[in-house]
């Protein structure tokens, strides 16, 4: 189990909490840091069963700052994951990998399907 998350977040810090309390063993990642590539992102987003769209943190500054509510409509897919791939704090997080699912955002019900 991966947990990518960044350490000033305070969903991130509840999020890990929740795996510390259920006793989950997991290895940390800091997503500004190691920031997931375009091939990870890919099988991250296959793996979630969720639209690419839902990798995006559309509360951070940098998405704001790059307009990119107005711009991701007119970007490929390609074009996305490239630019969620120069910068960990474009991706929503935390994110958690287990085996062949990844959950995107913290949300105790999602999560104690899966750990």
């Amino acid at each position: 189990m991966v947990l990518l998350w960044y350490p000033k977040c305070s969903t991130c810090q509840r999020a890990k909490k929740y795996l510390d309390s259920n006793n989950c063993k997991y290895e940390l990642k800091d997503i500004t840091i190691d920031t997931p590539s375009i091939d990870d992102l890919e099988k991250y987003v296959k793996n979630s069963g969720k639209d690419l769209k839902k990798f995006f943190n559309t509360s951070g500054m940098k998405y704001r700052e790059y307009n990119l509510k107005e711009k991701l409509i007119n970007m490929s897919e390609e074009e996305q994951l490239s630019l969620l791939a120069s910068d960990g704090m474009l991706i929503k997080r935390p994110i958690l990998i287990i085996e062949d699912h990844v959950c995107v955002g913290f949300s105790e019900k999602e999560w104690s399907e899966f750990i």
